[in-house]
């Protein structure tokens, strides 16, 4: 109902059309929304209470306030709405079954469209911490989600064993991503069962490097097939290796490091196809850890020691934990902690995840554009604080028109 001294224009058009999102509508405006969902084939009638429009911006919604119920998010979709011109007719509040209906009407390929085509790499050439001379520093890693227990995720995802062999209680999903080391921007993401090794989800994502990139990645990545995917678009790499890696020196380099060659596991003994890394190796002088002495090694495509030194590499995989806290801030503070996904079909999960990494996305550009007006390092600007301006946006910023 309007309030005293407000005239409810005649017109057809449905509230559900326009939402006030905030921060949402500024990283994915509406027209690109409605061009995804009809490129994805799912445009569907705009007089639904639940347009495919709607349903996307509800979704992505749903995982910015995660942990509130179906009911409540459309509740805070919509409270802080001024009066729109050219609205009429009331509209319903959508039942927790309507919205089900509506997400899995939609599927997930609408919003990992989205995420393709709106989360590219965010920092510029003044961005701290985001370059290492020419080069781009990049990270990749992988975590995992818990999934509500339904026959269908555990089909499609499978589930880890406790140290006794029996089953754990939830399900779960497996995302690797790529991220910015200076934004925390994640760039590219693969999702799988959890059965897929990090490794393997990996190689969906390197086609996405390029000339400009540095990708770092810890040693559970490290392998002939994964190094040559990784760099075949000209990206460089810097990435730990195990130390009982049997790595021969070829030639002592006069920064300390050596050039040595990898080769498949199977070719482990005759070495009949070889490729070309230089190898750094140091330890940690850490009073805190005495028993940390272990010699850590790197392995590069960067083959010259003056281009970047052993001693600034070393220093330089430390940035390789930026991608840990952003795994943390999309599953700790965003998701909330310990908290299972809410969707019960293997398509919802993934339509779940992919609309997470869209609001973390959408978060962390904000926080390098804030960042870049104040000229402060976005490492200073807390990821909490912004997650919770953005929910204060979503209901208090005006409405768009469909």
């Amino acid at each position: 109902m309007p309030r005293p001294g407000q005239v409810k224009p005649e017109t057809d058009e449905r509230l559900s059309d326009r939402i006030a999102i905030g921060l949402l509508t500024r990283s994915f405006p509406p027209e690109l929304v409605d061009r995804v969902v009809e490129e994805s084939g799912k445009a569907g009638q705009r007089n639904r209470l639940l347009p495919p429009r709607v349903v996307v911006y509800f979704v992505l919604a749903m995982c910015l306030f995660s942990g509130q119920g179906y009911e409540e998010v459309a509740r805070l979709l919509t409270q802080g709405l001024a009066w729109a011109r050219h609205w009429s007719g009331p509209w319903q509040v959508p039942t927790p079954g309507a919205v089900s209906r509506a997400r899995a009407r939609l599927g997930p390929g609408p919003l990992k469209a989205l995420f393709e085509q709106t989360a590219g790499p965010v920092a510029t050439e003044s961005t701290a911490g985001g370059w290492y001379g020419r080069w781009r520093l990049m990270a990749v890693d992988g975590t995992t989600f818990d999934v509500p227990d339904s026959e269908e995720n555990d089909a499609r995802f499978g589930r880890p064993a406790t140290h006794r062999g029996e089953r754990t209680a939830f399900p779960q999903v497996r995302v690797v991503a790529l991220a910015e080391c200076g934004t925390h921007a994640i760039t590219r993401a693969a999702l799988g069962p959890f059965t897929t090794a990090e490794s393997v989800l990996a190689r969906e994502l390197f086609e996405g490097l390029g000339p400009d990139d540095l990708l770092m990645a810890d040693r559970g990545f490290a392998g002939l097939e994964q190094w040559r995917a990784a760099s075949a678009g000209g990206a460089d790499l810097l990435w730990r290796i195990k130390t009982t890696a049997v790595l021969p020196v070829r030639q002592e380099l006069p920064d300390g490091s050596y050039l040595s060659d990898i080769v498949a596991a199977k070719d482990h003994r005759k070495r009949t196809d070889p490729t070309m890394v230089r190898v750094i190796e140091y330890t940690l002088d850490d009073p805190g850890r005495p028993h940390h002495d272990a010699p850590y090694r790197l392995i590069t495509t960067i083959l010259d020691h003056e281009a970047a030194p052993a001693t600034e590499l070393a220093a330089l995989y430390n940035q390789r934990w930026e991608i840990e806290t952003t795994l943390d801030e999309l599953k700790t503070h965003q998701r909330g902690p310990a908290k299972v996904l809410r969707s019960r079909s293997p398509d919802g999960v993934e339509q779940e995840v992919w609309a997470h990494l869209l609001v973390h996305h959408a978060i962390r550009r904000l926080m390098h554009d804030c960042a870049g007006r104040a000229e402060v390092d976005t490492d200073r600007l807390s990821f909490t604080r912004t997650l919770r301006l953005a929910r204060r946006q979503v209901t208090a910023q005006a409405a768009f028109s469909p």
